[in-house]
Formats: C-alpha cells, sequence, structure tokens
C-alpha cells in the first residue's frame, strides 16, 4: 500500500477567527493521516514494535478550507529511506481537484524497547515503496 486517502471534513473547532482551518490544525491532520497509513499498511508486528516522530515539516498553505467543507488527504512516503528517516508526502485536495495544503514531512523510526532511533528494516519499507 504506498498510497493512502482519507476524507478529512472542517468542524467548527478547526476554523480560526479568519474563518478558515487554522494552520495547527493542519499539522494535526498531516499527522493523523501519516498514522492512520502506518496502522493500515505497515505489519501488527512493527507497529507493535516501532513508532515514528516527526523531524521536520514543510508545509504549503495554498488556499483555505471552511467549515463543512471536505478535502482528501492523499499521503505517499519519498524515495527509499535514509537511515532512520522517511520523507511522507501529503496533499489535501478539495472536490474541485485545486490542492489545499501540501506537505512534506520527515519522520524518524524510534525502537519501542529501546526508544532510540534505528535505520529503517527493509521489510517496514517494503509496504511503503
Amino acid at each position: 500500500m504506498n498510497r493512502y486517502e482519507m476524507t478529512i471534513t472542517a468542524q467548527a473547532g478547526d476554523i480560526d477567527e479568519l474563518g478558515h482551518v487554522n494552520n495547527a490544525v493542519w499539522v494535526r491532520w498531516i499527522q493523523d493521516v501519516a498514522t492512520t497509513h502506518w496502522r493500515a499498511a505497515a505489519d501488527a508486528a512493527h507497529v507493535d514494535a516501532y513508532l515514528w516522530v516527526v523531524t521536520r515539516h514543510e508545509i504549503d498553505y495554498l488556499r483555505g478550507l471552511t467549515e463543512g467543507e471536505s478535502v482528501t488527504a492523499r499521503t505517499w512516503v519519498g524515495d527509499a529511506p535514509k537511515g532512520a528517516r522517511f520523507d511522507r508526502h501529503i496533499e489535501f485536495v478539495g472536490a474541485d481537484g485545486k490542492v489545499h495544503v501540501r506537505s512534506r514531512t520527515t519522520w524518524a523510526i524510534i525502537d519501542r524497547a529501546t526508544g532510540r532511533p534505528l535505520r529503517v528494516p527493509a521489510e517496514v519499507a517494503a509496504r511503503f515503496l
């Protein structure tokens, strides 16, 4: 499962004083989409053994989203991992096909048993490439 999609609808609590989804909410949605994809595609043993932490976000806010509007979140990972890190891309696309927000986030894999980063195991990466 190298690509994943889910629909998100803006709720009243997501909206800032300008009447659009707040930037911090977009960041939360980026994390929600990434972790949902991880749980859906990864082997259950890998979900139990590893967790991911964000080391970098790059976000382009291209157009606003108002209460009740929906977007389709599309996510995929970049090229092969680099050591403990993997880049994940997400686009939030409106019903009109226009991108509202685009992000690239670098995630690092952590061994739950040791609490330390490790190289992304090939069998973990294979589920996403």
